[in-house]
């Protein structure tokens, strides 16, 4: 699987976002929310000012000045201390303070102060609103206070709206801060505060709620300026306004390290320091200021400082917090920043649904080491236009691009020696091309028999190489395809790889495990998409001291259309089947030469997606999905450090709401996943467990998870990629892989239970390569684990079919289905994107032992990879999107026709349902529904005209 890398994670999903630090991020915000000096009168004054004092606060009487004029206690009594009368809470005097309110003689914690604000609210407007306030009385440690609304429709129950809570301590001033919005308005709108135990006095010092948004009449009606900067004082130029501290302190510098860092620009900068936490950093909210489903575009200036730390990731981060107090954590960008020199952080973000408060901030350095910011600009991101189709002229299909391949002239001209070894031509390698050359070329010349031998090797890099700089064509996938031994004198496995040299980037182009004297297949691809001032191929792999032979290794282009005119035939043999409509109910000499239409309506073949919590917030995403995708997979919020990050503290509010809706609109879904093996990805408080616990702990996922679900996930994927990881058999012994699958079918019968993992199609991988992935599911059978299904992630690049399908050949002859379970594929041209689906949309859909495909995502900036989208992030469906809607409209069936002398109409047509419409020579009409069911046989369908 791959991870997501800064991804809802990666202004996109993270896979693997730590949930611990969640926690603390939370902790923090509820730190910088809190403060507990006295504010001054003017306090309430100076925050209007910064969440903007054009809005006008829709609260009467908000400072008390005029005593208790429009506020109300609700069920309790309260009344106003002011300098004159006397009266004072311990250390909240009012002669210092100012004025404020005490609601007393509470008898339950929901009674407080409340004023009626009706005819003051509008619907689909975001409210910020903000309270001073402290308690009194019999207090001990931390209480709550809380922000509430009474709504109230008529004979209808009243309903109450969540707006925030802080904890505060005895006679301490506390900022409550929250946001709401109401979609309609109902016939009374109360805004009260609450919440201490009863017997405790509520003191509030003032409260305001002003509207921060338009209504959605009022935006199309402003005129926006898309360049202007929504954060306030970017450059520090206003000193510290508007930033404060994630957690530690913020200093405002013109210079430090005796004037040896200095400002990019500008005059000054930040600096967070006294950093103690990963996620310590700088901060400013932006609520109000962001529209949901508009993407924006963050530009962060950095550096960092001391602690001896010289290099570090520094990260741009999104906290949202939902109207239903949901948090979320959006990576904007990262970059590794230096304590040498200012660097550029970039990144785009887009909120799905609406946001009670959001904060931009910026962290990542270890702790002690400070975070410099010179400025940080957020925008509304421009629309980039769509790729064009690049230009290919004369790609060559099938034709080597290397130089003397075959040793013709039984010479190595045309190749040199990477590094300091011996290269020369030995005879006695195959005559016949790799079989999965074979199957690109076709019929071809064979191979010379001669082979380059390399000996005197040093170092694991060296090998036979060839410039091909002038000879590659942007845009072109290209195929290798090598035979290659390693000499004796190993004691253990030997890589062996065609690398490719891209300028200073290194390319994988297919590797293969040796551990015997044989001659094996390499077969690898690569596509380059700019142009290089340099390009080699070499060979490199075995251990130092060990010989390397390679023979008629080539470089070719592939004809990826006349592979899918291939695949196009094999499924109509695999996906279709004849079919004969015997019409009934009607006199036959009525139904004679009538016209026939059969259209289908859905193929039953699985199509699905990888979806986010996030995501299903936003209605353009959920359109989309249920249009195109009959079944669903989680990206994250299955995932056992999703669902318990802290021990004992359960979450699967967010699977069920995904669950709900996947549901309620007949979508299957995949349950990925129960466990995962690889170390990076499993809770801390797991890895501190003994193998007692960690094996109790197991067992409690399996039991809780399975049960709560059962019947509910068609699949799970057991445990995730044990062909990578190993942390649960390393901790628990080799049987626990075991005992989860068994585990899991006693919980769950119903599920097909998979095993899963990556790189498993492409060649580039020797630890998860077919032969490895089948020697372990044996492995698990033949222990009795009730393996049902192999998982193929898909995370794929540059796909070439031959590679591909030899795969799915050598796992298919166990008998199991086989799922492309992530599959996704990158180009920053969104035509050749399309084509790299295209491809593996019908290898997988031509492949007998194939029975489902889910894409890891389709939508922009919700991706685990760049450029791997099919929807841009405000809706708009690019190239790589139609080519997906025009292969799935390439996988429905039509015929037209009229009903034989029989009462008949025979056709071929792909399993799934269909309709068919009947049209007599009188123009009477009839419309009827039937399913094509998987068979070898041809299927006889009646169809009752009665009526007609």
């Amino acid at each position: 699987m791959k991870r997501f890398t800064v991804c809802c994670f990666s202004s996109r999903i993270h896979e693997s976002r730590n949930r611990n630090l969640d926690k603390k991020l939370r902790e923090s915000m509820e730190i910088s929310r809190t403060d507990n000096a006295e504010p001054d009168k003017q306090n309430d004054d100076n925050v209007a000012s910064i969440i903007g004092s054009v809005h006008t606060n829709i609260i009467v009487n908000h400072d008390f000045s005029s005593g208790m004029h429009s506020w109300h206690p609700n069920c309790c009594e309260a009344f106003v201390v002011t300098a004159e009368s006397g009266v004072s809470h311990g250390v909240l005097d009012p002669s210092k303070c100012g004025s404020y309110v005490v609601v007393s003689n509470r008898k339950e914690t929901w009674q407080g102060l409340e004023q009626d604000i009706t005819s003051r609210v509008k619907p689909c407007c975001l409210y910020k609103v903000s309270a001073t306030a402290a308690v009194s009385g019999p207090v001990q440690g931390l209480v709550e206070i809380m922000a509430t609304l009474k709504l109230e429709n008529g004979q209808s129950p009243t309903n109450y709206q969540f707006i925030a809570k802080t904890c505060v301590f005895k006679e301490k001033w506390v900022r409550l801060e929250g946001m709401f919005s109401l979609p309609s308005l109902p016939e009374r709108v109360i805004f009260y505060l609450e919440g201490p135990s009863l017997g405790i006095d509520l003191l509030i010092q003032s409260a305001t709620i002003r509207c921060e948004s338009e209504t959605e009449m009022e935006r199309e009606e402003r005129v926006t300026t898309e360049e202007e900067n929504i954060v306030v004082n970017p450059n520090f130029e206003d000193g510290l306004n508007n930033w404060t501290g994630r957690g530690c302190k913020v200093v405002l510098h013109d210079s430090m390290a005796d004037g040896k860092i200095v400002p990019e620009s500008g005059k000054g900068f930040a600096s967070a320091t006294e950093r103690t936490q990963y996620w310590h950093g700088i901060q400013q909210e932006i609520t109000g200021k962001i529209q949901r489903k508009r993407v924006y575009e963050a530009t962060a200036v950095v550096r960092i400082y001391g602690n001896n730390v010289t290099s570090a990731t520094v990260q741009a981060t999104l906290w949202v917090q939902n109207p239903n107090q949901r948090d979320q954590y959006i990576g904007i960008a990262n970059v590794q920043a230096t304590d040498k020199e200012w660097i550029h952080i970039k990144g785009k973000f887009l909120l799905n649904g609406s946001a009670s408060r959001v904060v931009i901030y910026i962290e990542g350095p270890p702790p002690g080491t400070d975070i410099l910011l010179n400025s940080l600009i957020v925008k509304h991101a421009e629309k980039i236009p769509p790729s064009p189709v690049p230009p290919i002229e004369n790609p060559a299909f099938g034709v080597n691009i290397l130089t003397n391949s075959h040793l013709s002239d039984e010479t190595t001209n045309g190749w040199f020696s990477l590094g300091n070894c011996t290269l020369s031509v030995a005879n006695g390698s195959p005559r016949i091309l790799p079989p999965m050359g074979r199957e690109s070329l076709g019929p071809h010349e064979p191979l010379s028999g001669r082979y380059i031998l390399v000996t005197n090797r040093t170092q694991t890099w060296m090998g036979p190489a060839q410039l091909i700089t002038d000879k590659l064509k942007l845009f072109l996938t290209y195929q290798i395809s090598v035979w290659v031994k390693v000499g004796s004198g190993f004691n253990s496995p030997q890589n062996v790889n065609v690398a490719l040299g891209i300028d200073s980037q290194w390319v994988n182009g297919g590797q293969v495990e040796v551990n015997d004297n044989k001659w094996h297949e390499i077969g690898g691809s690569f596509r380059i998409e700019k142009q290089p001032s340099k390009a080699l191929v070499y060979v490199q792999g075995p251990s130092s001291g060990i010989d390397l032979m390679v023979a008629g290794l080539q470089i070719f282009p592939v004809d990826r259309l006349a592979r899918i005119k291939h695949l196009r035939r094999q499924c109509d043999k695999i996906r279709k089947r004849d079919v004969i409509l015997k019409f009934s109910g009607v006199d036959s000499t009525k139904l004679s030469g009538a016209a026939v239409r059969v259209r289908q309506i859905r193929n039953s073949f699985p199509v699905g997606t990888c979806i986010s919590r996030s995501n299903i917030d936003n209605e353009d995403f959920v359109d989309f999905f249920l249009k195109n995708f009959n079944w669903a997979v989680f990206a994250n919020e299955l995932k056992w450090y999703w669902t318990e990050p802290e021990k004992g503290k359960l979450n699967y509010q967010d699977a069920d709401d995904m669950l709900n809706l996947c549901s309620s609109n007949n979508i299957e879904t995949r349950g990925h996943c129960i466990f995962w093996e690889v170390q990076a990805t499993v809770q801390q408080w797991l890895q501190n467990m003994n193998q007692t616990d960690l094996n109790t702990a197991v067992q409690n996922r399996l039991t809780d998870l399975l049960n709560r679900y059962k019947g509910k996930f068609k699949h799970y994927d057991v445990n995730n990629e044990m062909l990578h990881g190993s942390f649960y058999q390393d901790k628990l012994g080799k049987d626990i892989r075991v005992n989860m699958f068994k585990t899991a079918h006693q919980l769950d019968p119903s599920a097909t239970l998979f095993v899963n993992d990556y790189h498993i199609e492409d060649g580039c991988d020797p630890r998860s390569c077919p032969d490895k992935y089948i020697e372990q599911i044996l492995d698990l059978q033949e222990k009795g684990a009730p393996v049902g299904g192999i998982g193929i992630q898909g995370h794929i690049d540059s796909p070439v079919g031959p590679i591909v399908c030899s795969a799915l050949d050598r796992l298919g002859i166990l008998g199991l289905p086989i799922w492309f379970t992530e599959l996704d594929v990158s180009s920053i041209n969104e035509h050749i994107r399309g084509d790299d689906l295209e491809v593996m949309m019908w290898e997988a859909f031509g492949h007998p032992a194939v029975e489902g495909i889910m894409l890891w995502g389709f939508w922009e900036l919700f991706m685990s990879r760049d450029n791997s989208h099919l929807v841009n992030a405000e809706g708009d469906i690019n190239e790589a999107g139609k080519r997906l809607l025009a292969v799935k409209k390439d996988w429905l069936s039509h015929a037209n026709g009229h009903i034989d002398q029989n009462g008949a109409f025979p056709f071929r047509g792909y399993h799934g349902n269909y309709a068919v419409e009947v049209i007599t020579s009188s123009s009477q009409k009839v419309l009827k529904t039937f399913v094509v069911e998987k068979g070898d046989s041809c299927q006889a369908i009646t169809v009752d005209l009665q009526g007609l």
